[in-house]
C-alpha cells in the first residue's frame, strides 16, 4: 500500500526503530492496568514537525540540517502518554503550496489534498490509526474531506507550536486525522493545553446539553462550493433537520473577496518573513510554487500588512457576531471532491475564513461525489469551544450515519 499511496518520507530502518520504540513503551508500562491513553498507538507526523532521530525535510531539497531542531512539545506529550511514531509523512513543500508524491487512498489517480496529504492519506489508507499535520488556510480540513476521514484543527494556540516549521505564524495550527471522533478524542485531550471533557449540567453557561444549534452560511462564501457538493451538503443539512438538529441560515461575509483578499496580504508577507534566511542562502533549491509565494510576499509592504492585520480583527468580531444564538457553523469541508491529478492540491477556500478567525473546525466524512470520491461536512465552533465542537461532532456523525 504504502508502495503506491507514498503517505510516508522514506525512512532506512523503518522497522526495527518502530520495533525498539514498542519494546520500549511496552518496558515503560508493562502493567496494562496503569497504561496511558495512547500506549503503543502508531502516529505519523507532518514533515515539518521536529522529531528526535528522524530528520526533517520540510518536503524540500534544503539540507535536514539546516531546518533541524528541538524535538516539538506535541510529540513530548504524544510520546509521554504512549504513542510510537510511525515515522514522518508527506507534506507539501514547507507547507506551502508544492505538492508531494503522496496519492490519494480513495483513487490515486487523484489529489490527496494539502499540504498535510501524508498524514490524511495514512489514515484513510490504514496504515496509522492517528496522524498529525498542520493548517494555515486548508491543509488538514481538505485533505482529510478528500480522502474520507475525520479530522480536527483546534482553536489557534491551543496546541503549542514549538518544534514547527513556521508558514504563516499568525495563522499555524496543529491538526490530527482519525478516521472518526472517537478516534480523534484520546490524542486531542493529549496534545491540547487544558483539555476538559464536555459534559456541563443543564443550563450551563445558558446552553443546553443536548443538540447544538447549526448555523448555514449563506453567501457569497457558500457559493464557492460546486454545485455538486453543495447538493450533497443540502442533504446531509435536512438529514441533521430530520435527527432533530435546529438549523438556522445566516447571511454573512458579503465581503468575502475581500476577506481573501486580507488574509493572502498577511499569510504572503508572513511566509517570506519566515523563509528569509534560509531563501537568501539556500534559494535555488526551492520549487517555483514556493518561490511563487516568497516573491509575492516580499513584494507586500509593512503598511499593506499592518492594515490586513487591522481587517482580521474586524472580520473575527463581526463572525462572533453572527454566531450569536447558534452553536455550530456547519459547512462543506472543500469544494468538491479531490481534483484529478498530482499538480495541485485543490482549494483551501471552504477553510479560509475558519483559520482567518483562529476557530476551531472538525470535518467529518458526509457523502460522495458522483465519481465515488468521498465529501465531508465542517463543522466550525466559537473560539475556545474546542470540547464541545468534538462532542457535538460526535452527535453529528451519529446522525449522518455515513459508513
Amino acid at each position: 500500500m504504502e508502495r503506491e499511496i507514498q503517505a510516508f518520507v522514506p525512512e532506512p530502518g523503518r522497522a526495527e526503530r518502530i520495533a525498539a520504540e514498542t519494546a520500549a513503551v511496552t518496558a515503560r508500562w508493562p502493567d496494562p492496568a496503569h497504561r496511558p491513553p495512547l500506549f503503543g498507538v502508531p502516529v505519523g507526523i507532518k514533515d515539518i514537525i521536529h522529531v528526535n532521530a528522524l530528520p526533517t525535510r520540510a518536503g524540500s531539497a534544503l539540507p535536514p540540517e539546516a531546518l533541524a531542531g528541538r524535538q516539538a512539545t506535541l510529540v513530548d506529550r504524544l510520546r509521554a502518554a504512549g504513542a510510537v511514531i510511525a515515522g514522518k509523512t508527506v507534506t507539501a513543500e514547507f507547507a506551502v503550496l508544492a505538492p508531494g508524491p503522496t496519492r490519494n487512498p480513495r483513487n490515486p489517480a487523484h489529489t490527496p489534498g494539502g499540504s498535510s496529504s501524508g498524514s490524511a492519506a495514512a489514515v484513510a489508507a490504514g496504515m496509522v490509526p492517528l496522524a498529525v499535520g498542520t493548517q494555515t488556510v486548508g491543509s488538514v480540513i481538505r485533505p482529510a474531506a478528500y480522502c474520507g476521514v475525520a479530522a480536527f484543527k483546534p482553536t489557534y494556540g491551543r496546541i503549542p507550536v514549538d518544534g514547527v516549521i513556521a508558514n504563516a505564524p499568525s495563522f499555524d495550527t496543529v491538526g490530527l486525522f482519525a478516521a472518526d471522533v472517537a478516534g480523534l478524542l484520546p490524542a486531542v485531550a493529549v496534545v491540547c493545553d487544558n483539555w476538559h471533557p464536555y459534559g456541563p449540567p443543564a443550563g450551563a453557561e445558558g446552553r443546553s446539553p443536548g443538540l447544538p444549534v447549526l448555523a448555514v452560511p449563506e453567501g457569497p462564501y457558500l457559493e464557492c462550493a460546486e454545485p455538486e457538493a453543495l447538493d450533497v451538503f443540502a442533504t446531509r443539512v435536512e438529514r441533521l433537520r430530520a435527527a432533530g438538529f435546529t438549523v438556522r441560515r445566516i447571511p454573512v461575509m458579503a465581503d468575502f473577496e475581500q476577506v481573501r483578499a486580507q488574509l493572502f496580504t498577511m499569510n504572503r508577507y508572513e511566509v517570506a518573513r519566515t523563509h528569509a534566511e534560509w531563501f537568501a542562502e539556500y534559494g535555488a533549491l526551492y520549487r517555483p510554487e514556493t518561490v511563487r509565494a516568497i516573491r509575492e510576499g516580499q513584494g507586500i509592504t509593512e503598511v499593506e500588512y499592518a492594515r490586513a492585520q487591522r481587517e482580521r480583527v474586524a472580520f473575527r468580531d463581526r463572525m462572533a457576531a453572527a454566531m450569536a444564538g447558534t452553536d455550530l457553523w456547519i459547512t462543506p469541508s472543500a469544494t468538491g471532491p479531490a481534483p484529478v491529478g498530482l499538480t495541485t492540491t485543490g482549494s483551501s477556500v471552504m477553510c479560509l475564513p475558519w483559520s482567518n478567525a483562529g476557530l476551531p473546525s472538525l470535518t467529518l466524512p458526509a457523502g460522495h461525489a458522483g465519481n465515488g470520491l468521498p465529501l465531508g461536512l465542517q463543522c466550525v465552533g466559537a473560539a475556545g469551544d474546542d470540547e464541545r465542537v468534538l462532542a457535538w461532532g460526535a452527535l453529528i456523525e451519529t446522525a449522518l450515519g455515513e459508513e
